[in-house]
């Protein structure tokens, strides 16, 4: 069985329909092996439109407020625990006042998206340019799209104040390791960081410990920086730091 034709195409703000879809991202044209001196003349014109996503991205989301970042898989079908999760973690958030920030696509990203948008609140989706097709799901109220993954990273670190991982990929992985980097090095200030899920995190969490921390590639302590729960309520209390609750 083929997989269907695309039917449109997302590149930042452009949507690109039948022979207008392109072959290739715009982060495989600049990371791109350079063979002879054209990108010397192509690569500083890259350079704006760069400076235009930080700048289309301040913008968009410099009146969001306090939020808070879900991560999690697209593949997360609706009848998972975990899309159930995303979804009460998404309004326990706009309830305590936070927005909610996601990669804006489906899975546990549509979940909790959905989440914050039947409360009421902010449902903040910053989507990506893929090669294969992708769309801002349609509970994302404020939603952006990029070319290029390093800009995108940077607005879900300048506008959130903690993150929550539900089970995902390596597109999850390559989120929570950059948040968990800037902590450690002090890049970031306190920042709490919540992974859903203890029966999918457990290997993970004791390699982390036998193997970082056992040959020393890590400091002793560097594993506190991530708490792993089941409970949605306990993700959120811990995310936006709350005193531990009453006995």
């Amino acid at each position: 069985m083929t997989d269907a034709p695309r039917t449109s195409y997302q590149r930042g703000p452009v949507i690109l329909r039948g022979p207008q879809i392109p072959t290739e991202t715009s982060d495989t044209r600049l990371l791109r092996e350079q063979r002879g001196s054209d990108w010397v003349h192509e690569d500083p014109w890259r350079v704006l439109r760069i400076q235009s996503e930080f700048v289309e991205g301040f913008g968009a989301l410099t009146e969001v407020g306090p939020a808070i970042s879900v991560f999690g898989s697209a593949r997360t079908p609706q009848d998972s625990p975990y899309w159930r999760a995303a979804y009460r973690i998404g309004q326990m958030l706009v309830d305590r006042g936070y927005a909610v920030i996601t990669g804006g696509g489906p899975g546990a990203m549509e979940a909790a998206n959905k989440g914050a948008w039947d409360a009421g609140g902010k449902s903040v989706g910053l989507g990506i340019e893929l090669p294969h097709e992708q769309k801002l799901n349609q509970w994302v109220n404020i939603g952006i799209n990029f070319r290029y993954f390093f800009a995108r990273k940077t607005m879900f670190l300048k506008y959130s104040t903690g993150f929550i991982a539900m089970p995902g990929g390596f597109g999850t992985m390559d989120e929570l390791f950059e948040a968990l980097t800037l902590v450690q090095t002090g890049k970031v200030g306190s920042f709490p960081i919540v992974l859903v899920g203890t029966s999918y995190w457990a290997g993970l969490i004791d390699w982390i410990e036998d193997r970082m921390i056992g040959e020393t590639m890590i400091t002793p302590g560097d594993e506190a920086l991530v708490h792993v729960v089941d409970d949605e309520e306990e993700a959120v209390r811990l995310v936006l730091g709350d005193p531990m609750p009453p006995a």
